[in-house]
Formats: C-alpha cells, structure tokens, sequence
C-alpha cells in the first residue's frame, strides 16, 4: 500500500506517538528530515501542556507545529496560530462542582503555567510528565492568566468516575475523554479536529491530503477531519471503529513504521 499525495500527517502523542516510557522512536528525527525532504508537514496534536510537548522535540523547537490542549493553542515555529481561552467568569461554577467529585485531581491550564490545588505526591510525581511549567496555589481561581483547559485526573479511570458527573455542563463546554486517567474541559466546538481544520485552511491542504495518528477519544474529531487515518493497535475500540488502518502499538513505534512503509520512497 502506497499513500500517494499526503501532504500534511498530525500524529498524537501519549500512547501513539511516544513509547510508554513517553519517548520518541529513535529514529523520529531521521523520519521527520525525511518528511521535510518531501515538503510533507508535521503536527504534533496532543493533550498536554505546550511547554510538555515542545520539550519533547528539543531539536525542532523552531521548526515545528504543535496543537496543545487539545486544540486550544496552536503554534507554528514558535509563533502564535490561536489561542482559544475561556472566559474566566465561566469557571467559578464549574470548578466548584468538580471540586465535588470524589477522587479528583483538578488541573486548571494556562498559558503560562497550569495550576494545582493538590499536594498528593503520587498525583504531582505523575502530573509532572505532561506540565513542565506549574504551580501549586491554594485557590486556582485567583490566578490571573489565559485559561485554555481544565484537566481532571482520577486514579481510577476518568471515563466511569469523572465523565458522567459533568452531563450538566456539556451544553457550556467541550468535555472530552482524553486518556485512561484524564477528561478535557475547553470552549465549546474546540478540539484537535477544529485544529486540524484551521491548519488545513492556512496551508491550502485537504482532507485527501492529510493523514492522522491516534489512540484515545480525544482524537475522534481528529480523524474525521481527515481522509486517511491510523489508530494504534494499542487504541481505544471506538478509535479502531473509525479508522482508516490500523498500525503496531505505540510501544512497537507505530507511527514511523507506518510512514516508513506508506508515505516515504
């Protein structure tokens, strides 16, 4: 199988791109200068923190495009795309029902940092691979920056213990299901699809010309946005229900096996 005419591939990071020790396949930089060779782009679409994701790419810092927070702030070659911010008056409801919730980690997620209430070991020990830059502050709603994101973590599975506590809020806020453990609150109509779009449109590039990685719900808006899609093996079944192909686990570095038997000559 040849996939001829792609021109922009969007891979997702935790349990897709990266291993589960959260690295990059080895041979990442050797795949994207190939990608490059062929005017193909690459995005990096993920849940995670900005400051997170570009210190993963440490050599690509200026060259490349990330979608953070699940589509709330885009960048390309370190400059600014979008910023999708919800309003602060929005929040104080919502963070204080969550606050409710039995079991659950709140993260409150700004541009300059994320902010945390919590001063549970195990649960910074964690939160501390996907937000390099943050706080630990008494009230997170007395900070003052530009809020992209609320995450909620729960030790014990998010889809059952956090999802169904919010249906009240679905008509103000996206809320999606991003990991085992993690739900995304944003602005409505804000995901990595809306993203992808956005993208599509600055750089003239189709659906037909685009090819996306993914393994988890947040990544759904993402592959209808595009014609070819690729869900790990390691992926959630709703996520393999839709996809296009499927391709080796994250931990067998899927991704570049696949651009490497389907997109590179």
């Amino acid at each position: 199988m040849k996939l001829k005419n792609i021109k922009l591939i969007v891979s997702d990071m935790d349990g897709t791109l990266l291993n589960s020790n959260h690295q990059l396949p080895s041979n990442f930089e050797e795949i994207y200068k190939l990608l490059e060779a062929q005017n193909i782009k690459f995005v990096a679409a993920s849940g995670r923190q900005y400051y997170s994701i570009i210190d993963k790419f440490e050599h690509f810092t200026n060259n490349i495009t990330i979608v953070a927070e699940n589509g709330a702030f885009i960048t390309s070659n370190t400059t600014e795309i979008a910023v999708h911010k919800i309003p602060k008056a929005k929040l104080n409801s919502i963070i204080s029902f969550i606050r409710t919730i039995p079991n659950t980690y709140l993260v409150l997620c700004g541009k300059k940092q994320a902010y945390i209430e919590q001063h549970d070991a195990h649960f910074v020990s964690f939160f501390k691979e996907f937000y390099n830059a943050y706080q630990i502050v008494d009230d997170v709603l007395s900070m003052e920056d530009d809020f992209f994101k609320i995450a909620l973590f729960n030790p014990n599975g998010a889809e059952e213990n956090i999802y169904p506590h919010l249906s009240a809020f679905t008509s103000e806020f996206q809320i999606k299901v991003s990991g085992y453990y993690w739900v995304d609150v944003m602005q409505l109509n804000i995901n990595k699809g809306t993203a992808l779009e956005q993208l599509q449109t600055i750089w003239h590039i189709s659906k037909e010309e685009t090819l996306v990685f993914g393994d988890y719900l947040n990544d759904l808006e993402l592959f209808k946005q595009a014609t070819y899609s690729v869900a790990m093996e390691n992926a959630h079944s709703a996520i393999k229900g839709l996809a296009t192909y499927q391709t080796k686990s994250n931990d067998e570095n899927g991704v570049v096996d696949f651009i490497q038997k389907n997109i590179l000559e």
